[in-house]
């Protein structure tokens, strides 16, 4: 039992860590798993790069297919007898709680105010599936855990046969009934590496109960409570805590959201230093000069949802759907609580504002612009000011 959670910062070489140590595996089947489809393409992509090809014995798909594919189907009429008929038919992708009741004119059936949910026992169909046969995707790893539990662990143990080495990715993404599954996949023979960063959880799987106060990103804490015998302490905070992507006063400033964790530091690498300028670091600029600021220095736009105003005629992106990328220099559309936590670091801030805001600025390789109405200087912020136009 080899069981390890790596904990990377945003830009520390997360995808190039994971493949260089699945690359050096060439007599067993390895599976690299990760949250999203985006993640599963930069992983093969980086591999094809160090190796020119995905080797035969690597596997790279995302959770959700891995789970259908080895959780959900194999046993699938073992686990419910209604399964022998009932074809899977993919995922469907929820983002509130799934499996409502709705009467025959097609609307929710409520009762002293609150909607009714079918349960697992009173329709063990319209609980975990839609009408087309699509899981939920909030009821798919607890469809696979209570699938082991009725088959005594077969289920895990088929993929412990399959993969002596499983690799899970953006592992901070991952909550409820899949933590779950960790814990499983920790107690079989398969060697277990967890990579993520808690500080970027910028997507909600779901919505149950099941360990719940280890949602946002808190994989360090389940593995220290739930798993403390599995995991025994191995935890690493070190090999991936150096920025590639980020400066070190961009650096300084995102570890300020997260002062729970050890501070990030830029690389010392010449070829990640290259190309900097004098325009480095966070600045403020007031919504007057954000034209100003985008002509003169062409940064990518980050915003909560498209719902918030940017200039269209230059890049624009969504917190949630900027992770995992790139990009020179970035402006960002602060919400009206990051804009508060901006002006006073002490202000409270919700976890998911916390996370994308922290994305959002480590996005950038040399500088950061936040938009709004400052009236004074801020710690570890410079003021903009646009150029006179001739």
């Amino acid at each position: 039992m080899n069981n390890k959670l790596v904990i990377a910062a945003a830009g520390s070489g997360k995808t190039t860590a994971i493949v260089k140590e699945a690359l050096k595996i060439k007599d067993k089947q390895v599976l690299i798993t990760t949250y999203t489809e985006y993640n599963e393409e930069e992983i093969r992509s980086k591999i094809i790069q160090l190796n020119k090809y995905v080797p035969s014995n690597i596997k790279i798909q995302t959770w959700f297919s891995f789970l259908i594919q080895h959780g959900v189907k194999p046993y699938q009429g073992t686990f419910n007898e209604v399964m022998f008929t009932q074809s899977v038919r993919g995922l469907d992708l929820v983002n509130q709680r799934s499996g409502a009741k709705f009467d025959k004119q097609g609307k929710r059936v409520v009762s002293n105010g609150h909607p009714l949910f079918w349960g697992e026992h009173e329709n063990f169909i319209k609980h975990y599936f839609t009408g087309g046969g699509r899981i939920y995707s909030d009821k798919l790893a607890k469809f696979v855990v209570n699938a082991d539990a009725a088959l005594k662990g077969e289920i895990i143990d088929r993929i412990r046969r399959i993969y002596p080495h499983i690799f899970i990715d953006e592992v901070q993404d991952l909550a409820g009934y899949d933590l779950e599954i960790i814990k499983l996949l920790f107690k079989s023979a398969s060697t277990i590496t967890l990579v993520g960063d808690p500080r970027q959880v910028t997507y909600l799987t779901h919505h149950e109960a099941k360990y719940k106060k280890y949602a946002d990103g808190k994989i360090k804490e389940f593995l220290q409570t739930e798993c403390k015998k599995l995991i025994n302490g191995n935890i690493d905070e070190t090999t991936l805590a150096a920025s590639h992507r980020n400066n070190q006063l961009i650096c300084d400033y995102s570890s300020k959201l997260y002062p729970q964790y050890a501070a990030t530091s830029a690389c010392d690498c010449q070829s990640c230093r290259s190309g900097e300028s004098d325009h480095t670091g966070i600045y403020l600029i007031n919504e007057a000069d954000a034209r100003s600021y985008l002509e003169e220095f062409d940064p990518v736009q980050l915003r909560w949802s498209i719902t918030v105003k940017a200039d269209l005629d230059f890049a624009v992106a969504n917190f949630g759907t900027s992770k995992g990328k790139t990009f020179d220099r970035v402006l960002i559309y602060p919400t009206s609580d990051m804009k508060k936590w901006i002006e006073n670091n002490s202000s409270a801030l919700k976890d998911e504002a916390r996370a994308k805001l922290y994305v959002g600025i480590t996005r950038a390789r040399f500088s950061v612009g936040i938009v709004g109405a400052f009236k004074t200087a801020i710690p570890g912020t410079k003021t903009y000011t646009s150029k006179p136009k001739l």
